[in-house]
This record gives structure tokens, sequence and C-alpha cells, in this order.
């Protein structure tokens, strides 16, 4: 077996994506042309997977012969794709020169029974990588397709589907590159990068005018985005002043409501209760954003697979 997790070989695919491929089929609302994270990000993810899954060795590949092969990689459900920087790091960390030729771009949304890949490598090194390959690619896969389920849905409002930082441990910037895939935007990535004022800061704040005013004097410019639970609170949220209001747990007529004290002077913001089922309600109220926990946290992997050989019929 050639390379390591952290041999010089080991290199992420570039992702420039010009346009749909005869396979994909076009979806409202997906990026394709979302520019991946940084190759140094990808292989860091890459190194961590393999290592948890090699350990000492992958002892069952090392009774096969180490002989050139082929492998397609098949996808077994309507899904976008999402992944492939990933998917390809990982098959060439453990054999640098293996050639990988996708039929779809990233971001195509592809029918059941799509052969979206196919390779040329060794037997060894090929079925290695293949579980952590696809571990990335599903998941991500799986996140990009929910996402733009939820895009689709809410066509036609001027309402954006948000995710939050209920991510996979380890995975953030992973996920929520995906979400942009599937045509979301992105909440804030962490603690560092917006205020974000919920009900235990304002608490401890003493007050919500308080706790604004605090936030402001002490990051002027980073995002403010307050979260309030009643209409006393919003109205003191509108007066006070910040970039984005959370309206959390409103039904759909305190919604409505909200919408009409806001006029359009800040960007509300619905989270909770959201659902494919409901989303398109919510988003005919009026609201700026809904942010979707479940985008990132309830993952449900796409069905694919990786097959050596080529596929006949």
């Amino acid at each position: 077996m050639s390379g390591s997790p952290n041999g010089s070989g080991m290199r992420a695919a570039g992702m420039s994506v010009l346009g749909m491929s005869e396979v994909g089929m076009p979806v409202a609302g997906v990026g394709h042309d979302v520019q991946p994270p940084s190759e140094d990000l990808v292989l860091a993810d890459v190194a961590r997977a393999l290592d948890e899954d090699l350990g000492r060795g992958d002892v069952t590949a090392a009774l096969l012969p180490d002989a050139p092969d082929t492998a397609y990689l098949l996808c077994k459900e309507v899904a976008v794709i999402c992944g492939r920087p990933w998917f390809d790091a990982c098959h060439r960390a453990l054999h640098p020169e293996v050639a990988i030729a996708w039929h779809v771009a990233e971001g195509d949304r592809v029918r059941a029974g799509t052969v979206i890949a196919t390779l040329e490598g060794r037997v060894r090194s090929l079925v290695t990588a293949e579980r952590a390959a696809l571990n990335f690619l599903q998941t991500l896969s799986g996140t990009a397709t929910v996402t733009a389920d939820y895009v689709a849905a809410v066509q036609g409002t001027k309402a954006r589907i948000l995710d939050t930082r209920k991510t996979i441990p380890g995975l953030r910037v992973a996920q929520k590159y995906a979400v942009r895939v599937g045509g979301g935007v992105n909440h804030r990535m962490g603690l560092y990068d917006a205020v974000m004022l919920k009900e235990n800061h304002v608490r401890a704040a003493g007050s919500l005018s308080m706790a604004i005013r605090k936030a402001r004097l002490a990051q002027p410019s980073l995002p403010l985005i307050v979260e309030v639970e009643t209409m006393q609170q919003l109205d003191e949220a509108l007066s006070v002043g910040c970039d984005r209001i959370l309206i959390d747990e409103f039904d759909a007529s305190a919604r409505r409501e909200a919408v009409r004290r806001a006029a359009g002077r800040i960007p509300l913001e619905v989270s909770g209760g959201v659902d494919l089922e409901t989303v398109r309600a919510i988003a005919e109220d009026g609201v700026d954003c809904i942010s979707i926990g479940g985008l990132t946290k309830h993952v449900r992997a796409i069905d694919l697979s990786m097959k050596l050989g080529r596929r006949t019929g």
C-alpha cells in the first residue's frame, strides 16, 4: 500500500465547476459556484479520519494482491452530491497516482442508480480508502440534499435558509460548506465571528437593552444578533437596535405581528418548530431568515457504494 495519511501525495481535488453535467438535474438555489474550504483544512479532516480507521494498518487489505484495478461509485438514491475534495483526498493519501474521473459536478442533483465517478488505482489502496472517503461524501451529500429541499420549499419568498452551530464535532467547516452547496446560507461559524445574545446572556447582563449596549461597546465591528421571546422584548430590540432579531418559538400570529412591527427595519430570523411541512408557511409570514439545526444535526447519510471492476448493464 503506497503513501500514508500524511504523505506528500495527499492533495485535494480542485473544485472549479463550470456547469451541470449531463446526468445532473438542476435544482433552484443549489450552489454550484461555492468555493470549498482550504486544502489544508480538507487534508487535516482526512488525516484524522484515516488515522482512526487505519490504526496500525488495514490487515484485511494486506491479504489482497496489490494489483491495478478499477472501481465505480454508485449513488443509489436521488441526492445533491457534495464532498468531492474529501473523497479525492482520502484516496490520494494512500495512492497519489490514483485516477478519479467525476461524472457529476459538486452540487449536482443526481438520480438513483447514477454512476457518479470511476477510479483507477491499486486494489489495496482502493478498498482501504473506501470507507473514510464514503463517510465524507455520504454525510456532506446528506446535508446538501436536505438543505436543497428546504431551499426549494421556500422558493419565491424572501426567506433564506440558515444553518446553526449544531454540527458534528470536528466537521463544522465541512458541513457548513455542504449547506452552501445545497443553496443555504451560513449562520455564524462559531462563538467568535458574531455576538448572539440569548436568554441566559440577557439574564446575566440584567436586561436586554443593557446586554445590547455592552455588546456594541465590546465588539462594535461584529454582527449582533438578539434572541427575543416576547413582543415586549421585540419592541425593546427594535428600539435599541441590532443587526438581526431571532424570534424564538413564536406562533404564526405572533410571527406575522413581529413582521408588522419590524416593518423591514431589522431582519427577522425564525428558529424552532421548523420542518419541511411548516417551512413554507413560516416563510410566507414574511420573515427574512429561517435557521434549522437539523440540516447538520439530524444527518441521514446518502446511500452510496463503491464497487471494484466496471459496471455492466
